[in-house]
């Protein structure tokens, strides 16, 4: 059965592409766009039966193509979406799962692309309504959920521990005995490490502390 599709992606090539191969297997595309807020008004425009969306685009060309997917997710409860990444971006991926329980929601790496039959595959059974995440996220996200400070360096725990103790930066630098630009590196790795993205709700170092806590 053809699908209605709205499509984000930042890349002229990979779209065009990935329309081209849409319409090749009886597919319609009714907006194929290249930022998040495109998408969410292509969304709203055209009520999809689909979307598939890229992980890094404008207008921050960070994660702004998964945050407005879980944005629409919100808006639009029973909204199918297939995100596409270049990279696993472990605790956005775990938010949209969460979100997949009672409608369609897939999460690929872009290389699955390039095998096409599959590719439109996980579109047409993420659009039924199934889970359809890629084995190589499914790794990392098991490997986070096991223990996420398995990743960080020994430094980096002594700077979490302290930070766990209350102690500002400039604390932690005194008492490592280096300076306070080296310990800002320490806590942004952390945070990196520790998939602690900046949404505007929450604080990130509280969450960090938090793991360290839980682990």
């Amino acid at each position: 059965m053809p699908l209605n599709v709205v499509l984000a992606e930042d890349s002229p090539l990979m779209r065009d592409g990935l329309v081209g191969v849409l319409t090749r297997f009886g597919h319609e595309v009714a907006a194929a766009v290249g930022d998040a807020e495109a998408l969410t008004t292509a969304v709203r425009d055209h009520t999809p039966d689909i979307v598939v969306t890229d992980v890094r685009m404008p207008p921050d060309n960070t994660d702004d193509g998964l945050r407005a997917a879980v944005a629409l997710r919100r808006e639009h409860p029973g909204l199918p979406v297939l995100v596409l990444s270049q990279y696993i971006e472990q605790s956005y991926a775990a938010h949209l799962l969460d979100l997949g329980s009672d409608s369609g929601v897939g999460y690929l790496l872009k290389d699955r692309v390039s095998a096409v039959s599959e590719f439109v595959d996980a579109v047409t059974r993420v659009a039924a309504g199934a889970t359809v995440v890629d084995p190589e996220v499914v790794r990392h996200l098991l490997n986070r959920r096991r223990d996420p400070l398995q990743r960080l360096t020994p430094r980096e725990r002594e700077v979490l521990a302290l930070m766990a103790e209350g102690r500002t930066n400039t604390a932690i630098a005194r008492e490592l005995y280096v300076t306070e630009a080296a310990v800002n590196k320490h806590v942004s790795n952390i945070l990196q490490k520790l998939d602690l993205h900046l949404d505007g709700q929450t604080h990130r170092r509280v969450l960090a502390v938090l793991t360290y806590l839980r682990a």
